[in-house]
């Protein structure tokens, strides 16, 4: 796929030149800086050393003290409390840490995952029967219940309280709930936004930690579900995310409880979890290696750990997600975590057999017409997948898309956008065709009737080809900065390394060089590409992989030159490191 290169503009040199001098850096790395908001030496002290103590007092969100005042006269009074949490990661790591900690300190509690299926997303009118039902007097809603305002009016009228714990944008109205946490309320002081629905549980649990004297240390172990959370739910690495994210990987990768240490030797691959169970010694070789790794990123948080986690409540029920990661066993872990990872191998085979039917629709319907947008339905597709279906469209035919399964009568599915394309409003021109949607810029949910499918594909084509531009027909590869191959060295690595952890808002480094060549050129497993790139004054010949670049191989081997954009990583084999350039991409003159 070829990419459109957005080069930052440079930061004001003063600054960089300025702040390059006060903390010792060459200008490159100074630029970087200034363009992340870092602009002096303190700016440069608080983003490199992140503190615990600088997080903001959870009593500087908008009804905090009502919540806290609410939770403790539940406690007193014995009444039973229910922790209520969504099905995907962010809503099963919430439950996770709210119920985890409160059922350690008090036993009247339980918690509950709604049916993705019979219930749906959020607070469902079911989950509030069943706690009015069961002797519930207190609900705690985690990453939903923002917009749950008749959910949480029955919940009342049935003598049940509501504390909402959310992170999405509110509506006009609020839920008329005893205290409604969300720090995007337009009337909360609370200074950062970008909380994920797991941070605004732990905000709710340090709160509670600070006003009742229990030892505060006990919050550090929350930490881990909190960057599983942050990575997961792609919200900004910046600001108090970014300390809770640091500290939060910090756990994972010396000492994560056991639900996450199972899944990340699941995703390692290396053995199986039923082997470590069976072996001991072998477990506890696998346990002091992975201490002594400390490799685990936001990155593999997205595509090992989350897509587990989530596997459940795609499929099944995600409350056996929940008792993975409230296990305090690693054996009882491993065998939880060996059934979650084959519902995770059955969604990856639901995954590649709808992207394979997808693709193929897609390249008929090309045939025939050729077009802006890809809406698909076909009534079989499993709906838990069909979001990450969109995805991987969009990956092979770059444009907005929408797949649709059948589901209770209705066509419903999931809908994904391409760079800068709000897919919310085109798809709100296209209300007068749909039974219910909701969703942001770049992702959304709806629901029709069958007898609408085709009239909405049809409308939704005409609304995007109106809307439309050529800016959002390419893949946007944004660039940092250019960078000369004599730069890449270890003392300049380190300093990068140092500015993580990386994601929305703190994304990796990319950089570029111009009018290089190629040589010692190699193909890997007829895919992918390792070569030496050499630029004209430059002593150094950096090393560079090329994953999915092998139909450059003639071009290159041709020493055509070319400007090449990467990211500067370290490889270790054989317990050798080398510093090595992963390859964005690849423009030729």
């Amino acid at each position: 796929m070829e990419y459109r290169w957005e080069i930052k503009s440079k930061a004001d040199q003063v600054t960089v030149e300025t702040l390059s001098s006060e903390i010792n850096v060459n200008p490159t790395l100074a630029n970087l800086l200034v363009n992340r908001d870092v602009h002096t030496f303190q700016d440069a002290k608080d983003f490199f050393r992140p503190d615990l103590d600088k997080i903001h007092s959870p009593f500087l969100m908008k009804d905090m003290d009502r919540a806290i005042s609410r939770l403790i006269s539940a406690i007193e009074q014995e009444e039973k409390i229910m922790v209520y949490g969504d099905y995907d990661v962010d809503g099963t790591t919430s439950v996770a840490l709210v119920y985890g900690f409160l059922s350690k300190i008090y036993p009247h509690v339980d918690f509950y995952i709604p049916d993705r299926y019979q219930e749906g997303y959020g607070v469902s009118e079911k989950g509030v029967h069943y706690a009015a039902e069961n002797g519930f007097k207190l609900i705690i809603s985690l990453d939903c219940g923002i917009k749950a305002i008749e959910k949480v009016a029955l919940a009342t009228k049935l003598g049940v309280d509501f504390i909402v714990c959310d992170h999405h944008t509110p509506g006009e109205i609020l839920p008329p709930a005893v205290a409604v946490l969300d720090p995007k309320r337009l009337d909360c002081d609370y200074p950062y936004k970008e909380l994920s629905g797991c941070g605004v549980g732990f905000k709710l649990i340090q709160a509670f930690v600070e006003k009742t004297g229990h030892n505060a240390s006990h919050l550090f172990g929350l930490l881990d579900l909190v960057a599983v959370s942050i990575a997961a739910d792609i919200v900004p690495i910046t600001g108090e995310n970014r300390i809770l994210a640091h500290y939060g990987l910090e756990r994972l990768n010396n000492n994560p409880r056991p639900g996450l240490m199972a899944l990340i030797l699941a995703g390692k691959g290396q053995r199986s979890l039923q082997e470590l169970q069976e072996n001991r010694q072998l477990l506890q070789r696998e346990l002091l290696q992975l201490k002594s790794d400390k490799d685990i990123e936001i990155s593999d948080i997205v595509f090992r750990i989350g897509p587990r986690i989530n596997a459940s409540g795609r499929l099944e029920h995600a409350k056996a997600s929940v008792e993975l990661l409230i296990s305090e066993d690693i054996h009882e872990a491993l065998k939880m975590a060996e059934v979650v990872e084959d519902v995770n191998s059955a969604r990856k085979n639901f995954d590649e057999n709808i992207t394979r039917e997808a693709i193929e629709m897609i390249e008929q319907q090309e045939v025939v017409k050729p077009w802006k947008t890809t809406v698909l339905y076909k009534e079989d597709w499993h709906k838990g997948v069909i979001g990450i279906v969109a995805s991987r469209c969009i990956e092979q035919f770059y444009r907005p898309t929408i797949i649709l399964t059948e589901s209770n009568n209705k066509a419903t599915g999931s809908a994904r956008s391409v760079y800068d394309f709000d897919i919310y409003e085109a798809i709100s021109e296209c209300s007068d065709l749909l039974e219910q949607f909701g969703g942001h810029k770049y992702a959304a949910g709806l629901t029709m009737e069958l007898a609408n499918v085709k009239a909405f594909q049809e409308k939704f084509e005409e609304v995007v080809s109106r809307r439309i531009t050529d800016i959002h027909t390419k893949p946007v590869l944004e660039v940092d900065d250019e960078l000369e191959l004599d730069q890449v060295n270890y003392k300049f690595y380190n300093i990068l390394k140092q500015m993580g952890p990386f994601g929305p808002g703190n994304p990796e480094p990319v950089f570029y060089a111009n009018q290089v060549y190629a040589e010692n050129i190699k193909v890997l497993k007829d895919k992918h590409l390792k070569f030496e790139i050499v630029q004209d004054g430059q002593a150094l010949q950096p090393i560079c992989i090329a994953f999915g670049f092998a139909t450059y191989y003639e071009m290159l081997r041709s020493k055509m030159r070319f400007n090449i954009a990467f990211e500067v990583r370290e490889n270790t084999f054989r317990n050798t490191s080398t510093l090595q350039l992963f390859v964005k991409d690849i423009k030729f003159d």
